[in-house]
């Protein structure tokens, strides 16, 4: 019982030991870190660190020729909904007539029941027939009266005494005649119904045996030998051609760069698109190559006038912000604010900056860059 009595009485004792020792290690440990200063060794030294180094491109002021860009829909120039001039129920529906397929003008599309037709024509002959009989009779009775006040020795009291009115109302007559002729003929050749122009059926809406009204569609016909584009451009872009510009050669490419022929100006400004407040440039292509599809967007490069003072740096040269950096001649950074004239190909052509050149201007800027910088400049050679 004593020996128990002794261990319980020596473990708050151990207890408060420990608590001590950990105490004073503590306080040791807060004293070393206030009297330990967080700092790093610096040698001093005469030597200043290298500015940065900056790769520059030289530049000099010349005379270019703009070149001008903008996308474009190629849209064919005849595309049209055929519709049905004549009714009647369709007897024929010709191979032309079905969806894809590419005809050639002049070819058949579909045959509509023409009997009502040829009857038409037939009664308009004959209605001409009588009408030039009444007129040779009209004719005759004129000059018969002619010759009797001739033979009388006196002249006619009016128009009337020799039959004029008469001749004159069988002219119309056969006039009349022969304009319900040609309206009947015109009927009889609308029921045989062919292309106008050459192109794709890119749709057929009428089918054998259906009964037709005149007005009602019977296929959609797209253009594949003409196409045409337009083209909208900013009026600064507009400022950049030589005026007028109308049967300029424009150069096309695809969007992945290859090259698609070219197209001619057919007509450019005048107005103002109500949409995009752009200028619009018609162009017309008619010889397209294989590759100028209807409904494509395609390129236009327009040449436009020479400009003087000008300077062409890459793309990579002008910060998001719209500036250029340049490098003087004491290798210290200058900001500058271009006035870009036209973009192609990866590279942009601003108006020269002030002076005569040549000018060393950074090829890739950074975001770090500061007015007044000193760099050590490193040019295309090396």
């Amino acid at each position: 019982m004593t020996d128990k009595t002794s261990e319980a009485q020596r473990r708050p004792a151990r207890r408060w030991l420990w608590i001590g020792l950990s105490l004073v290690l503590f306080v040791a440990i807060v004293i070393l870190l206030f009297d330990t200063e967080d700092t790093v060794d610096v040698q001093a030294t005469d030597i200043s660190p290298l500015p940065p180094t900056v790769s520059v491109v030289t530049v000099v002021p010349e005379t270019v020729q703009a070149r001008v860009s903008a996308f474009a829909e190629v849209r064919p120039r005849w595309d049209a909904e055929l519709r049905s001039a004549v009714s009647g129920r369709i007897t024929a529906v010709h191979a032309g007539a079905l969806a894809g397929t590419q005809v050639e003008r002049g070819a058949p599309l579909f045959s509509i029941e023409n009997a009502p037709y040829q009857s038409a024509v037939a009664a308009a002959e004959m209605e001409l027939e009588r009408a030039e009989l009444a007129l040779l009779r009209a004719q005759n009775n004129v000059t018969v009266a002619k010759r009797q006040f001739e033979r009388d020795g006196v002249e006619p009291p009016n128009e009337l005494a020799v039959n004029l009115p008469q001749l004159r109302v069988a002219e119309k007559t056969v006039a009349a005649a022969q304009a319900r002729l040609n309206a009947a003929r015109n009927d009889l050749k609308d029921a045989e119904v062919v292309a106008p122009f050459s192109g794709f059926v890119t749709r057929r809406f009428a089918s054998l045996g259906q009964t037709v009204n005149p007005g009602d569609p019977l296929i959609h016909l797209s253009d594949n030998r003409q196409f045409e584009l337009v083209a909208g451009f900013s009026q600064a872009d507009w400022a950049l051609f030589d005026h007028p510009i109308s049967g300029v050669a424009a150069d096309l490419t695809h969007r992945s760069g290859e090259s698609l022929g070219q197209a001619r100006v057919r007509r450019g400004g005048g107005f103002l698109d109500q949409d995009t407040r752009q200028v619009r440039v018609f162009l017309d292509v008619a010889n397209p190559g294989d590759g100028i599809l209807a409904g494509d967007f395609l390129k236009v490069h327009i040449p436009g006038r020479r400009i003087v003072d000008t300077v062409t740096l890459p793309e990579s040269a002008l910060t998001r912000a719209g500036y250029i950096w340049l490098v003087d001649e004491n290798d210290h950074l200058q900001r500058f604010s271009p006035n870009i004239l036209f973009r192609s190909e990866g590279a942009f052509t601003i108006q020269a900056p002030d002076g005569n050149g040549p000018w060393r201007v950074a090829k890739t800027p950074l975001a770090s860059f500061l007015p007044g910088q000193r760099v050590t400049p490193l040019s295309d050679g090396g």
